[in-house]
């Protein structure tokens, strides 16, 4: 597995700080778990009001948290002026989602300046074990000068582009 220099020492600290803020994570009761460069875990306890029809976690809740468990793997090599945001992932769901819990475990595959390839494997934790129920690949872009924290006095999350506001991509 390759070894990964974080940009900002701090990356840790940032990573958690930005999970923090996610109300999506904490909606499903997301945990953050371990946090190395290039490297994040995130946990989920089974709860009933997270299931579909045949009592299974839903499919677009593991989709939730491999995505962002991509996406902090990506976030922790970042430099720390810098967001992170999903241009794309494809998962598969390999087994259903049941047990006590999930955990979603993300590893950039290859950083780059402006994209960075990064997979995530969610295994559930049934009868002590961990049976891998989905795997996803995903595309990152590194949204350099926006940093990952609310601007202060706005009320606002994130910053968008003006022109994007306007119906006008930027050039």
């Amino acid at each position: 597995m390759a070894r990964f220099e974080p940009l900002d020492p701090a990356f840790e600290a940032r990573v958690r700080a930005s999970f923090a803020r996610q109300r999506a994570m904490a909606l499903i009761g997301a945990r953050l778990g371990a946090v190395r460069p290039g490297e994040v875990e995130i946990e989920l306890a089974y709860r009933e009001d997270l299931t579909q029809q045949h009592g299974f976690i839903h499919g677009g809740i593991v989709g939730m948290i491999a995505d962002s468990a991509s996406g902090y793997a990506a976030f922790s090599l970042m430099p720390a002026d810098a967001s992170v945001l999903t241009v794309e992932y494809k998962l598969n769901l390999l087994a259903p989602a049941e047990g006590s819990a999930l955990i979603a475990r993300g590893r950039v595959v290859r950083p780059g300046r402006t994209l960075v390839v990064a997979e995530a494997r969610v295994a559930a934790l049934k009868g002590g074990k961990e049976v891998e129920i989905a795997a996803s690949l995903s595309t990152l872009m590194t949204l350099s000068g926006r940093p990952d924290a609310p601007r202060a006095g706005s009320g606002e999350r994130w910053a968008p582009n003006p022109a994007l506001r306007r119906g006008r991509r930027s050039r």
